[in-house]
Order: C-alpha cells, then sequence, then structure tokens
C-alpha cells in the first residue's frame, strides 16, 4: 500500500463533478490517433493521441488488453409479443451453454418461460429463462448446447446481436461494429471495451514500435462492473465484481525484462493496469503467470507494484475508474485536470479524449518501488 489516504479520498461523494451534457462524446473522431491528449505536467500541455510516440521512450513496454467485445446486445420477444433486450455477461456455471443475461423488462421473465431472438434475416432463435441471479439482478439462459465459451458463441452473436455501446451514447451506426474495438482485439468475451486503446491506429501502433517501444497484452474481459454504478459511500468498504483475466508468462517476463533495461511499464487504459495489479496482489506484489478470475479495488493510498504510467480516457463521476486513476495522481489533482478539460472542451468517455500519465507525474508514494529483477 502506499501513503495513508485523506478522509475524503474515502468518501464516494468526493469523486463526483459536474459534467455538461455535451461533453460526452457520441461518435468517435477520424482517425483514431486524432483525439485530443491531456498530457499530466506541473502545467498541463495540450496534444493529440498521434504525439503519444513522442513522449515515450526507446526501451519502455506498453501492455495493452486484447479482449475482443462480443456483439452481446440482442433483441427479443416474449410469446405475448412483448419485447426484451437482453446482455449478455459471461457464463454460468450451471452447465454448457448458460448464460448469464441483463435483462429489461427483468420482472417478467421466470424460470422456465421461452423467449424469441429476433434479428434481420434470421430465423427466431429460442432461449429458455432458468432462473435468477441475485447478486446482478440477471437471468440465466439456456443458449445452444455448445456454446460453452465466448469464443464458441461469438458466431451465433454475429448473427443475432449487436455490440452494446454504453447507455451514454446515444447515437448508433454500423460502423460501431469494428470502429469500438481496439486494432488488436483478438479475444472474445467482453461487454466493454477497454477505451483507451480506442485511440491506437495502425499507424500509430507502428510509430510507436519503429520508436523501439517494445508492445505486450494481456487479456481482462471488462464485464458487468463496468455497467454497474459504485453506490458505497465508504469507500473503505468497496467490493467490486470479479473479472477474468490472463497474464501470461510472455507478459511476466516482457516485464521482467522491461526493467532490467530500465524502461518504463505503461498500461494502455484502466483494464491493463488492473489486470496486472490484481495478479501482483495474489502473489505478494511480484508478477507471475495467471488466469482466472480476480478482484482489485484500486483507490487513493495504493501502491502500484508493476505500472508506471497510464494512457486513460476521461471517466465518469463518481466511478471505480476515476478512483484508479486518483490513486495514480491524488483526487484533488486529478479532479482540477478535469474542470480544465471541461472548460477546454475535451470530450468524455468512451468514445472521448485522452490523458497521458508519465511515471515521472505520479505520486511517489504510490509510485512502484523499483525491482531490479
Amino acid at each position: 500500500m502506499g501513503g495513508a489516504p485523506e478522509q475524503l479520498d474515502l468518501r464516494l461523494s468526493s469523486y463526483d463533478f459536474h459534467l455538461p451534457e455535451e461533453r460526452i462524446a457520441q461518435r468517435p473522431v477520424e482517425p483514431r490517433h486524432a483525439a485530443r491528449l491531456l498530457v499530466v505536467e506541473p502545467q498541463a500541455r495540450h496534444l493529440s493521441v498521434w504525439d503519444l510516440q513522442q513522449e515515450l521512450r526507446p526501451g519502455d513496454l506498453l501492455v495493452v488488453n486484447n479482449t475482443r467485445v462480443l456483439r452481446a446486445r440482442l433483441e427479443a420477444r416474449r410469446p405475448s409479443g412483448g419485447a426484451v433486450e437482453l446482455l449478455v455477461l459471461e457464463p454460468w456455471h450451471g452447465g454448457p451453454g448458460q448464460w448469464l443475461c441483463l435483462a429489461k423488462p427483468a420482472k417478467k421473465l421466470k424460470p422456465g418461460d421461452w423467449l424469441e431472438v429476433v434479428a434481420e434475416g434470421q430465423p427466431p432463435l429460442p432461449l429458455q429463462v432458468l432462473g435468477s441471479d441475485p447478486a446482478t439482478g440477471g437471468r440465466i439462459l439456456q443458449f445452444p448446447i455448445g456454446c460453452a465459451d465466448a469464443a464458441a458463441l461469438e458466431p451465433l452473436l454475429v448473427q443475432y446481436g449487436a455490440i452494446p455501446l454504453p447507455p451514454y451514447i446515444h447515437e448508433h451506426d454500423a460502423s460501431d461494429n469494428e470502429r469500438y474495438q481496439t486494432r488488436y482485439a483478438s479475444r472474445p468475451g467482453a461487454v466493454a471495451a477497454p477505451t483507451a486503446g480506442l485511440h491506437l491506429s495502425d499507424e500509430l501502433l507502428a510509430a510507436i514500435r519503429a520508436r523501439g517501444v517494445e508492445l505486450v497484452t494481456t487479456t481482462l474481459h471488462v464485464g458487468l462492473g463496468t455497467f454497474r454504478p459504485v453506490e458505497t459511500e465508504d469507500l473503505s468498504q468497496l467490493q467490486l465484481h470479479s473479472e477474468w483475466v490472463e497474464v501470461t508468462p510472455e507478459l511476466v517476463a516482457a516485464v521482467a525484462a522491461c526493467r532490467a533495461r530500465g524502461g518504463r511499464v505503461i498500461a494502455i487504459g484502466t483494464t491493463s493496469v488492473r489486470s496486472l495489479e490484481a495478479v501482483a496482489q495474489l502473489h505478494g506484489g511480484e508478477l507471475r503467470p495467471h488466469t482466472g478470475p480476480v478482484n482489485l479495488v484500486i483507490q487513493p493510498g495504493y501502491r502500484f507494484a508493476v505500472v508506471q504510467g497510464l494512457l486513460t480516457n476521461f471517466h465518469l463521476p463518481k466511478s471505480s475508474l476515476l478512483l484508479l486513476v486518483s490513486a495514480l495522481l491524488g483526487r484533488e489533482r486529478l479532479l482540477a485536470l478535469y474542470a480544465e478539460a471541461i472548460e477546454r472542451q475535451y470530450r468524455f468517455f468512451s468514445y472521448g479524449d485522452a490523458m497521458w500519465i508519465a511515471p515521472e507525474v505520479v505520486l511517489s508514494s504510490a509510485a512502484p518501488i523499483q525491482q531490479t529483477t
């Protein structure tokens, strides 16, 4: 852990700020790297994401999250004809082909009920409701037996589903199926994109590699926690929904090699941070290979074990992501930067602009204790 957090740092209400509706990005900018970039320094600098390559150094290591967003939003109807919207979340442990889904309206879906998933040009797909999950309010649905994991379910979702954009994005377009994915998305399983990575175009990735910066992947399937607002005012009691991650031996070796050469470990997005830090915490602060669920709250007072710098988007008020970034910079400083971003008309949230937090500006009490091995 890092330095002791201030009393106000432990109150959810301390992470609130007013965001004008027009600051919420409805569409992404093109090309991807044309988004604006707020560079955190004693005096903030205002660049574009394309300039990130100049902020990185030869020998640095970028850790990106290669999860792919499923077309997890389904339109269905009940036998009465009533419309139901489903959001497929994660496999259920009850048996093959069982999936936990959020449903609207959920109250009318009882165990034993049947639904038909409908999509233009496709035959109706019957699904049975098996039960409910009190922890999420979701419903357990029986999909075809073969749809045991995300890779097996994905072809069916491509036929019937749509990309589940966050609820604050009101404009939907066919281009979202490609644009709401990172360019390196390869592991299906997320229901929301790791949005900082949306800024990295093929051209910028090539320029970063040409600069002598190494890229390595982790996998964290962004899940239900993204859709759940934090409701715990006393943050010392905060618990978050677990997430599935994979940290490979290759990633562990790349981090060790980066440290050995004096490079900096840079996370692209808060999901990469959570993947690295949660796995390190499972092993006493040491990064080791790991596959499975993790559950870590990062907030002020946390000392990072692996991550030194971060590229991130601008996050929702009172969100767990705001707590995480506050752990790197301090809550008051981060809120001051957000106020400046709002004043300068930066675009917020998933399709919005980005912030670059170099290792040199991270709180000394939060920065990893340098390891030479």
